[in-house]
Parts: C-alpha cells; sequence; structure tokens
C-alpha cells in the first residue's frame, strides 16, 4: 500500500511540475516584445552606454534635443573602431553595388627571434618577381595588371575600383606610375598603421585619446604642435627644446608638401605609426619588414657608392641616401618597358633621375652641410636607413618621417 501511494504521489507531482512548464511557456509566448527586448540587450553587451541608448529610442519625444549628439558619438565610436582594426572608409559607406567585400586584416605578431640579428648579403641578389594572378579575382590578363612596388601582389583598376579602394580622383596616378620607377604601393603597403601589431596599436590609440586626438580629422599646424609638444611632455616629464619644436615644425612642412595648411588624416596616423616603430623596436626587428624588392632598392642603391675593394661608404653618402627613398612622386614620362618587377622608386644612378631633382635634394640637404668622413658598411647602411624605406611606402607626397639634414 505504501509503494502505491508514492507512486500516485510521484505521478501527482510530475503532472504538477508539467502544468506549470506548460503556464511559464504560455506566458513567454503571450509577451514577445520583452524577449525581443532581452535579445537586444544582450547583444549589445549590456553596457550602461547601450542601455541609455535602449531607453531613448524607446521613448522618442526625450531623446530629439540630443538626436545630434547621438549621431556625432556613434560615428566617433566607428572611427575609433576602425583606427583600432586597421581599415580606412568602412565598406558599407560606399555605394556597394557591384562591389567586391574586403577581405579582414589580421595584425601582425612579433616573434621571439625578432630581435636577433639578421643577416642580408650584398652580393647575394635576389630574383624577384611580381604575382601573375590579380590579388582579388585571381584572373591572369597580362598587361592590364598594375603591381604593387613593394609587394609582389598585382591588380586590375577594375577590381580595385570594385573593392573601394580606387577612386577616380586616384585612377591616373595609378595607371601613370605603376608600370614606371616610379611605381605604386598597394592599399595594403600604404598604410604604415598596418605594420602595428595589437599591442602598439592600442599604445597610440591610447596616446590619441589623452591628447585629445579625433580620428579622420586633419590637424593644422597648432594642432599638430601642441600634441607634439603633450607626447613629450608625457614621456620625458619636461617641455620641448626650441630645437625639438623647430624640427617638429619642419616634419609638419613635410607632412604638408601641397602647402594647404593641414595635414590629412592619413598622413598624420602613418607618421606616428612609423614614429612608434622607430621607438618601440629595435633595427634588427625592423629589418624583418623589409620585402625582397625593399632590399633590392637598398642594394641598387649602395652599390654604386661603394667603389672601394672593401665595400665601405661615407656617412655623408649614408645620409643622402635617407633622402632618396623618398623620391617617389617626381613627374615621369610612363614607359611600358619596364618590368612589372622593377623594385621601385629611382635610385642617384638611375639615368631616369634628373638634374633637377638632383639639384632639389641638394637643397635639402644644406650646401653648407659637411660630410663625415665615419666609414659605413652595408650592415651599418641597411640598419640606418630602414626606417627610412619603410617610410616611404605610401603613395602620398608627404615625408612621413623626416630624415636628419
Amino acid at each position: 500500500m505504501g509503494v502505491l501511494m508514492s507512486r500516485r504521489q510521484t505521478v501527482e507531482q510530475v503532472q504538477k511540475v508539467s502544468l506549470a512548464v506548460s503556464a511559464f511557456k504560455d506566458g513567454l509566448r503571450e509577451r514577445p516584445s520583452t524577449k525581443r527586448k532581452a535579445e537586444a540587450w544582450g547583444g549589445r553587451r549590456g553596457t550602461l552606454e547601450h542601455v541609455v541608448q535602449e531607453v531613448q529610442e524607446e521613448r522618442p519625444e526625450a531623446a530629439g534635443p540630443s538626436q545630434t549628439q547621438r549621431e556625432e558619438s556613434r560615428a566617433n565610436r566607428a572611427a575609433w573602431e576602425r583606427l583600432r582594426d586597421g581599415r580606412g572608409v568602412e565598406p558599407e559607406e560606399f555605394d556597394r553595388a557591384n562591389r567586391f567585400t574586403p577581405p579582414a586584416f589580421v595584425r601582425p605578431t612579433r616573434e621571439l627571434h625578432d630581435d636577433e640579428p639578421l643577416e642580408i648579403s650584398l652580393e647575394q641578389r635576389e630574383q624577384v618577381s611580381s604575382d601573375e594572378m590579380c590579388e582579388i579575382c585571381e584572373v591572369w590578363t597580362a598587361e592590364s595588371l598594375f603591381p604593387c612596388r613593394v609587394c609582389t601582389r598585382v591588380y586590375h583598376d577594375g577590381c580595385l575600383r570594385r573593392m573601394g579602394f580606387l577612386h577616380n580622383s586616384s585612377a591616373v596616378e595609378v595607371t601613370e606610375t605603376a608600370h614606371t620607377e616610379t611605381g605604386w604601393s598597394c592599399y595594403y603597403c600604404d598604410n604604415l598603421n598596418l605594420l602595428l601589431t595589437e599591442e602598439e596599436m592600442y599604445s597610440l590609440m591610447e596616446t590619441f585619446q589623452q591628447c585629445k586626438i579625433i580620428p579622420e580629422t586633419c590637424l593644422t599646424q597648432d594642432n599638430f604642435l601642441h600634441y607634439k609638444h603633450l607626447v613629450h611632455k608625457h614621456h620625458f616629464e619636461r617641455p620641448m627644446s626650441e630645437e625639438q619644436e623647430e624640427r617638429a615644425a619642419l616634419q609638419f612642412s613635410a607632412l604638408d608638401p601641397d602647402k594647404k595648411g593641414h595635414v590629412e588624416w592619413p598622413d598624420f596616423l602613418s607618421h606616428e605609426s612609423i614614429v612608434l616603430l622607430q621607438k618601440l623596436r629595435p633595427q634588427n626587428s625592423l629589418l624583418r619588414l623589409l620585402t625582397a624588392k625593399e632590399r633590392e632598392r637598398a642594394r641598387a642603391a649602395f652599390l654604386p657608392l661603394s667603389q672601394d675593394s672593401q665595400g665601405l661608404i661615407s656617412e655623408g653618402e649614408c645620409r643622402k641616401a635617407q633622402h632618396t627613398w623618398f623620391r617617389k612622386h617626381q613627374k615621369e614620362a610612363p614607359s611600358c618597358n619596364v618590368s612589372i618587377s622593377h623594385v621601385g622608386p629611382m635610385s642617384e644612378s638611375s639615368p631616369a633621375s634628373s638634374g633637377s631633382s638632383r639639384s632639389q635634394e641638394k637643397t635639402l640637404l644644406g650646401t653648407e652641410q659637411e660630410e663625415s668622413s665615419r666609414p659605413v658598411d652595408w650592415p651599418t647602411f641597411l640598419k640606418e636607413n630602414v626606417i627610412y624605406i619603410l617610410a616611404a611606402r605610401p603613395n602620398s607626397a608627404a615625408i612621413h618621417l623626416k630624415p636628419l639634414a
């Protein structure tokens, strides 16, 4: 009898639980809006900012005066996200008709052996050849492919347009320079910010936030110098000297070659990225960032200068070479005979180097400069020039890291 009673009690208990579950499910069906709100809040990660935004969306009469502020805040937040991810304009901001989706970019990571010495032979030349198929559509169409002067990638101009990386204003530059000794950098190599690791990028973003730099905005000379003063005082706990301020002003002029009175955001970002690399990474680590085309370009610049049997050049010649990396925007006639595997900008011994460009370089260096007699060998030449070789990657006419005079 006791066993029968326990079974009946068990059945009754199961029935009660089933009724409770059914009632709970019915209640959820009757409140779909609550479920959607919970899912929306969960998707917004439950931060205080998103909760406030949710409340404002439910009360449009209270959100009227702050609508513009919310839009500015949303745009500013999106700009910071693009900066963090190393991206330019968001793909959705383009007209998406007939456009490709840009690939996701993964920031590089530092390896354990990055700081160890790297031997790059001067005598052992590298056979540099560009890819045969377009990086985007993977189709080969011979002469219509445009090579990057830094890496081995090649592109169709139509594919670059559909990716949103080529506009009408820059299309002529690509078609006129890609097959010349000047060359053209693809959208990977053109952005020096993509050389930073995630840790380095967050360090740069923190500096921007502390100095109240708004992403994707132009900087006037006063803004630029004020930023440089804040950064210097933060790192060294003392104000900049007059000499340092003068050098910062010269750097601003180098970033504003067209004398517009302001520095464009991409140029400022590339400048700050290369400055951060110079500060945080040793020269051996920077050497590992050079591509085969850039190494060949360095050999082509050093070999004509080292005429003696010991393979040495003077310090003055080494400094002079630091300025030649940025001669990438000389106006020259397009040449169809130049191989797409050419290493890029012309060296001092190149026949395409004009007398006017040499005179401009002499003016830049200063006629009163005395060349040092310190001998410089190939490894030293490479280490002292690597940061300027990297800084010369962007297509912009701006000099993103002005060499010492």
